[in-house]
């Protein structure tokens, strides 16, 4: 895959429904921040951003035919490597509550929950979701 904000959309729009996908003008917007990064790989991307000596896991994406081959860990592992060598002490992330997928690859990457916002992700008609917030200390190296 390419890293334009053009294929990263197209890949994330495959990959999402709720919350909706992002469009290519935001992922180009998010790209030009200097705080921001991009881990991508044929099939799969994740992009991040470090504020001081925390990091953020924006998104990640793997297309439909490539889950379950370890792409979302090795994904997973490149940002945390970046985000610690960018001065990240912490990472953080977000993902809805009923995420069963993401919710096992970061319990396995060693993220626990730190906090929830209820009912964050709206899904007319069905209900709304939990916002589980998770984190994890990040080592040099």
């Amino acid at each position: 895959m390419t890293d334009s904000p053009e294929a990263l959309a197209a890949l994330h729009a495959r990959c999402f429904t709720s919350p909706r996908p992002w469009s290519a003008a935001e992922f180009a917007t998010l790209l030009e921040e200097p705080s921001a990064f991009l881990v991508a790989a044929p099939h799969g991307f994740a992009l991040g951003r470090v504020l001081a000596d925390e990091a953020e896991l924006l998104t990640i994406a793997v297309a439909p035919e490539a889950r379950g081959r370890g792409l979302g860990h090795r994904l997973m592992e490149g940002f945390e490597a970046e985000a610690a060598r960018r001065g990240a002490t912490r990472a953080f992330l977000e993902v809805a509550e009923d995420n069963a997928a993401a919710l096992r690859l970061y319990r396995a990457r060693g993220y626990g929950e730190s906090g929830r916002r209820r009912g964050y992700y709206r899904r007319h008609p069905a209900p709304a979701a939990d916002a589980l917030l998770m984190a994890r200390e990040l080592t040099a190296g």
